[in-house]
């Protein structure tokens, strides 16, 4: 891959690169005509760009996981940077580095993750809590340590699910240690498993899109599911108070039923945990995007955050 990369090149500045396509959604202009919306993607991060007047084979050729070359010239549209395609083109045999190579990916590694993972595992002291969580995380930890935690929006990088976990119980273990009334065991068992669910609802770190499951459950319903079979497979009664405790803290985890929750928040711990996955998604995702600005200069907006922007404050 080659040195410089997305993010590398300034607006007005032309480009040529090697990138991986992360996304490429067929839509029609208002004159009727085809064109490809890309998402492409380096380590760097995601620039979007449009494919004007696409034929149905550029259509069929162009899709979401190929490596293209890409000439083009970066430019400002809506305060965000997008790419004006020039000429694109498949990487042949001899170019087509390894997918991998283009992914972003978490800042730590997937042996320190699982270590800390298992060490908060430890932590969780109610043997009903601590069994679901190993059963659970036994049938999924694969895909846990590979995917992101979301599409586009936060953590939407290889290993971002496990990151964004980990990160979160660092936060509960200070909030637990500063408020003595949090049930430790109750909100580690609540961040480990609350967004277990994505290994299904999504497809991976590689053109990241939702499943049929995804689409018509969410990743809220699936860990539900996952936590009740795990009480039959380990004969702990899905409706005993744990149980509904447990459940509860994930269910409500989205804060507010216009946000995808089913119930809301009705526990300590179930209000933490909103409040600490809140916390964490809204840092990276200004984090990443302040990496891309100019000191003195405000972000592109974020969608994630009602399309605000953030200033990035001169450098002393």
């Amino acid at each position: 891959m080659a040195d410089k990369q997305l993010y590398d090149y300034q607006n007005n500045e032309e480009v040529a690169l090697f990138v991986l396509v992360k996304g490429a959604e067929v839509r029609v202009a208002k004159n009727g005509k085809k064109f490809i919306a890309f998402t492409f993607q380096d380590t760097s991060g995601s620039i979007t760009g449009k494919f004007w007047d696409a034929s149905d084979a550029d259509i069929e050729l162009y899709q979401a996981g190929e490596i293209v070359f890409l000439s083009g010239k970066r430019e400002l549209y809506q305060g965000k940077p997008q790419i004006k395609i020039h000429k694109l083109r498949l990487a042949t045999p001899d170019e087509n580095e390894h997918v991998a190579d283009y992914l972003p990916k978490a800042p730590v590694s997937a042996s320190t993750l699982l270590e800390e993972l298992n060490q908060a595992i430890f932590e969780i002291t109610n043997a009903n809590w601590n069994r679901v969580v190993r059963w659970i995380m036994a049938r999924h930890q694969e895909e846990f340590l590979e995917y992101p935690a979301a599409k586009t929006n936060h953590h939407a990088f290889k290993g971002g699910l496990a990151y964004h976990t980990i990160t979160m119980l660092h936060l509960a273990k200070a909030a637990c240690d500063e408020y003595p009334e949090i049930k430790r065991p109750l909100l580690y068992a609540g961040v480990i498993l609350h967004d277990i669910g994505k290994t299904v609802e999504l497809t991976g770190p590689v053109a990241t899109q939702y499943t049929v499951a995804g689409n018509l459950l969410g990743h809220i319903v699936i860990v539900d599911e996952e936590i009740v079979r795990a009480c039959i497979a380990l004969k702990i009664d899905a409706a005993s108070e744990d149980m509904l405790l447990l459940r509860h803290v994930i269910l409500a985890h989205h804060g507010l039923r216009e946000y995808g929750s089913p119930v809301e928040p009705e526990l300590i711990e179930a209000e933490v945990l909103h409040q600490l996955d809140n916390l964490d998604a809204s840092m990276q995702m200004m984090t990443t995007t302040l990496r891309h600005t100019e000191p003195g200069g405000f972000s592109e907006r974020i969608f994630g955050m009602n399309n605000r922007n953030f200033y990035q404050p001169k450098e002393e």
